[in-house]
């Protein structure tokens, strides 16, 4: 009777074990910290690869897909992965395998800036050359890296490098001035953000008028500088104390040799005792529009 007992025992103990063997896994699993997606797969590399590569089976890794960054061998040398972009954490070192690899035209560094005291730095793939590159399609890319993003998103594209530096082509207006309304004795301000190579002109117009602002006007002024960013130029306007006659239609015109094009925004000039009139309608949210001129020939002896 006892030996029965024993034995009865002995296969409870030895089921709880195979039961507690078979949710393991799921337990570590379960245990993984949540957050972005390269740390969840850092954890999961940990997790499904351990220390030690296993036997190595190229016919039973599964495809890579969509990776804007290219594909680099994992760490057992055995399956293709996506690789990391631009700005991702890395592995600094090959002793490292938990955040993975950088892709093309990419290499891991320590990100040393904007670090507030007491901050440790985080590695980071950067691409390795932050010069502009012109593709094949007519674009102007800041980086090869950006302009491997593009390829790699794009395959049936099949873009290449044209060459390096920007294209050369008719400005494009990335930030347009829009529509504006003051009351009367206020100042009011439009701004023109313009890419181009080469560098284009900033000029401004009123409609109804032939010359370009700010004419002999003391009231209007106009300004521009390099910038914000690489091969782009700002331009503003600045209307001081508006008056009811200085409502109307204003355009930005932005020209270089390749051709030209403009952008249109309204001002709307009220009174303060129609701004405390309950039956005002104040104008429509901003809305604008571009007009190119990038094709028309009055344009190509500009410089």
């Amino acid at each position: 009777m006892e030996m029965q007992h024993l034995k009865y025992h002995m296969s409870c103990c030895g089921a709880l074990l195979l039961l507690c063997l078979a949710l393991a896994p799921r337990q570590l699993v379960l245990a993984a910290p949540s957050g972005p997606e390269y740390l969840q797969r850092g954890w999961q590399r940990l997790l499904e690869e351990g220390e030690s590569c296993a036997d190595c089976r190229p016919e039973e890794c599964p495809p890579p897909r969509g990776c804007l960054a290219g594909v680099v061998m994992d760490h057992c040398d055995c399956c293709w992965e996506c690789a990391n972009l631009e700005g991702q954490i890395c592995d600094l070192d090959n002793t490292n395998h938990f955040y993975g690899k950088c892709g093309e035209n990419l290499e891991c560094r320590l990100d040393m800036g904007d670090l507030r005291e007491g901050e440790v730095p985080e590695p980071q793939c950067m691409c390795i050359s932050n010069k502009a590159v012109c593709g094949s399609d007519g674009k102007t890319y800041p980086e090869i890296c950006k302009f491997q993003e593009v390829a790699n998103a794009r395959p049936d594209a099949k873009l290449n490098i044209s060459h390096e530096g920007p294209c050369e082509a008719a400005p494009h207006i990335i930030s347009p001035p829009y529509d504006i309304w003051n009351v009367t004795g206020e100042d009011v301000i439009f701004g023109c953000e313009v890419f181009a190579y080469p560098m284009a002109s900033i000029e401004w117009r009123k409609d109804g008028t032939e010359m370009f602002l700010p004419g002999d006007d003391p009231h209007i002024s106009v300004q521009f500088r390099g910038g914000p960013q690489k091969y782009e130029v700002s331009g503003w306007l600045q209307i001081q104390r508006v008056r009811l006659t200085d409502e109307g239609t204003y355009h930005c015109y932005a020209r270089n040799r390749h051709g030209e094009v403009t952008a249109t925004a309204t001002l709307t000039v009220i009174t303060p005792d129609q701004l405390n009139s309950t039956t005002l309608q104040l104008p429509k949210p901003p809305r604008h529009y571009t007009e190119d001129y990038s094709d028309s020939e009055d344009f190509d002896d500009y410089y």
